[in-house]
């Protein structure tokens, strides 16, 4: 795949996205639960797996606890996270579980191009 994993389950945010990596020509999957996240990394052959996981932490069905399989499986792409910014605990729980950058929604929203382009290479 080499492109982006992302659990996003607000479907406006996905919506926003998907037409962000379209005009930055990234393929974006998009996942609503935790377990489809790991499913879809873990099942992903080596040289189909993306090359950046994307996790809202405040998805509804189990965010921290992907994170922390993933990680805990070793060998994942890098991971983004993003939150509400007044999200301190959670912010450390994520980095704490291996998540390589955790992000307030504002700042992240304000890059995501960028942030989706560094699945081109």
């Amino acid at each position: 795949m080499h492109g982006v994993i992302a659990l996003v389950d607000d479907v406006f945010f996905q919506a926003k996205m998907l037409e962000t990596a379209r005009q930055v020509g990234v393929e974006l999957k998009t996942v609503s639960s935790g377990d489809a996240l790991v499913a879809a990394v873990s099942g992903s052959a080596a040289q189909d797996s993306p090359a950046l996981v994307i996790v809202d932490l405040n998805a509804r069905q189990g965010p921290l606890e992907a994170l922390e399989k993933l990680c805990a499986a070793g060998n994942q792409p890098p991971v983004i996270a993003f939150l509400s910014h007044v999200q301190a605990e959670l912010a450390e729980r994520a980095r704490a579980a291996g998540c390589q950058q955790v992000l307030p929604r504002s700042k992240f929203t304000q890059n995501l191009a960028a942030i989706l382009s560094q699945a081109k290479g």
